[in-house]
């Protein structure tokens, strides 16, 4: 039997060797984020749950929370917003009717939410009614014509459940419905005219494999990922960076 960490060992050395240019998306979210959230800006963070970005980031997390001035969480789940340690100005509370005046907030930013939203066209309008005129909203959400949001259509809840807890340690709790409302250009892009934004960004991105604990399938799921790098097969990468930005 394979301990974690020789399969982990496995999975870096074939990501090295077959795709080396991969990032997890989260870093690529990282990135915008560092670029965008300037110093003394008011920011709220959708969906916080009990990090803004991952665990392993939480020293850099620290660092935007910081830097930022003004920073305020909001998530349904209160058990989540107990456990989180960064965001100090927390809020349970839902997207389809936020608890903020209008014109309040220069950004908001949404980390794997989006996807869970069950009537974006409303709850896209609450984020534009909240930000400043100019201001931006920032989410990271799969792709739906990604090949892990395909399969997870199929996949009975259950066993996605039981997934998560394997390949990615997630507790069942921490595992939610997802809607895919939001979740194609067309779809963000028709969102965005009807809610007061413009697009400023969609970005299709790729992440680490999925089945990175299991070689064979990691092997080949690698090699799908590096065929994904060609322009061409773009929009079925797994992730989606989008900016947009509120009508002055």
């Amino acid at each position: 039997m394979f301990s974690k960490a020789s399969l982990y060992k496995f999975y870096g050395l074939a990501r090295d060797k077959i795709v080396p240019e991969l990032k997890y998306s989260q870093e690529f979210y990282e990135d915008v984020l560092t670029e965008k959230i300037n110093r003394n800006i008011n920011w709220l963070d959708l969906g916080c749950g009990h990090h803004l970005l991952p665990q392993w980031r939480f020293e850099q997390e620290k660092v935007l929370i910081e830097r930022a001035g003004n920073v305020y969480g909001l998530d349904y789940d209160f058990p989540s917003l107990l456990k989180h340690r960064t965001i100090t100005k927390k809020i349970q509370g839902t997207i389809d009717e936020l608890p903020f005046k209008n014109d309040f907030f220069d950004a908001a930013t949404a980390n794997m939410v989006v996807e869970h939203l069950d009537n974006p066209r409303i709850q896209f309008a609450e984020v534009n009614r909240t930000l400043k005129p100019g201001g931006i909203f920032i989410f990271h959400t799969p792709n739906e014509t990604g090949y892990f949001s395909m399969l997870r259509k199929i996949v009975p809840e259950s066993l996605v459940k039981k997934m998560a807890k394997i390949l990615d340690g997630r507790d069942c709790d921490d595992v939610f419905e997802v809607h895919y409302q939001a979740n194609t250009r067309e779809k963000i892009e028709r969102l965005a005219a009807e809610t007061n934004f413009t697009v400023e960004k969609i970005k299709y991105v790729s992440s680490d494999a999925v089945t990175a604990l299991i070689p064979p399938l990691a092997v080949a799921e690698l090699l799908w990922i590096k065929a994904l790098m060609a322009q061409r097969l773009g929009r079925f990468r797994t992730n989606l960076i989008v900016i947009l930005r509120k009508k002055s």
